[in-house]
């Protein structure tokens, strides 16, 4: 497994007024999970529209497929004495990838071989490097950092979010493999019941896991290794669909790395599981997502790259342009646009 990718230019720039950082989930701003708004891109034409997440049944079809991502959040964030560690990824030989922050910011010190305290008596050593001034690989000197982190560790948390709240927040209703740092969080606004409506419309759930790192908002990296799994039946389903001519959707830039990590030039889909390092950019396209239900992401984001991708540059300035007028939502609890062919 490698390291980062390198970075490139960012392909969106924009001011984010600070006002429109959802700095708490819609449960607590009196609202359901499921009554966050909802922007509809239409692929193609440009169009927009507005919603409630409540009447997504309303704009899909029988046929169509969704592809969640099951992935679980971990209580990532330990609290050492100066220090926050956030533990990203977890490597092949048990060494995990680290974020260290100091009064909420990235810390930028550090050598290889210091040595962090941690509650319990745990040590944590800097072994290497990943990326620059950001990510270390890191040993934990205890046989299962799962269940280190949850008996000392919180859900990550940034700075728009002032108080802190339970793991449950952090979790959606597809979350049966517990191993992400940072929540897939475009399937936060899904309940049961909308589930439940949806699949009694017809329209298929399929599951995929990849594991989110984190995500420094102060670093627009390209995504890092991840890992993955996408199982025989999620490859099946997407392709009995497309051979149907009936549209895949992802739910969230995770499910989309993972399938398009699987399918090759000619849009074959194969289930398989492991490491996957790739970018998705408009230079390589998708080859088996239609569309995408995502959040709204930060400016120069990476991740602008794979909208661009599915959306072409002129519908995803729009929209974009659409959101910051309507007062849409950003982040982990904010609002959600869905690009729909």
């Amino acid at each position: 497994m490698s390291g980062p990718v390198a970075v490139q230019e960012p392909v969106m720039d924009f001011e984010l007024p600070v006002e429109l950082e959802a700095s708490a989930p819609a449960e607590l701003r009196g609202a359901g999970r499921d009554d966050v708004r909802l922007l509809v891109s239409r692929i193609g034409s440009g169009a927009t529209s507005h919603h409630h997440f409540r009447q997504l049944p309303q704009l899909l079809t029988a046929g169509d497929v969704l592809v969640v991502n099951n992935s679980g959040t971990l209580p990532a964030a330990v609290e050492a004495s100066a220090l926050t560690v956030h533990f990203s990824t977890e490597q092949d030989d048990g060494s995990w990838v680290v974020e260290l922050r100091a009064d909420g910011e990235r810390y930028t010190g550090g050598e290889v071989g210091d040595v962090v305290d941690l509650p319990g008596g745990v040590r944590l050593t800097l072994r290497a490097r990943y990326s620059p001034d950001r990510l270390w690989l890191a040993r934990v000197d205890v046989p299962d950092v799962h269940t280190y982190l949850y008996a000392h560790g919180r859900p990550i948390r940034y700075g728009y979010v002032p108080t802190p709240l339970p793991l449950e927040a952090y979790q959606t209703v597809f979350a049966t493999r517990p191993g992400s740092a940072e929540m897939p969080s475009a399937a936060r606004p899904f309940t049961h019941e909308l589930v439940t409506r949806l699949v009694s419309d017809g329209v298929v759930v399929a599951p995929i896991t990849l594991h989110t790192g984190v995500a420094s908002p102060e670093a627009h990296e390209k995504p890092y290794p991840e890992w993955f799994a996408v199982p025989d039946s999620t490859a099946r389903l997407v392709t009995q669909a497309r051979a149907a001519g009936n549209r895949v959707i992802a739910v969230g830039t995770t499910a989309v790395r993972a399938l398009e990590s699987v399918t090759d030039v000619y849009g074959r889909i194969t289930a398989a599981s492991g490491w996957t390092d790739l970018v998705v950019t408009p230079e390589r396209g998708v080859r088996a997502v239609d569309g995408l239900l995502t959040g709204l992401h930060e400016p120069r984001a990476s991740h602008l790259l794979m909208l661009q991708a599915i959306a072409g540059p002129g519908v995803l300035r729009r929209t974009y342009a659409e959101a910051l007028e309507r007062g849409y939502l950003w982040h982990e609890f904010g609002d959600v646009n869905l690009l729909l062919p």
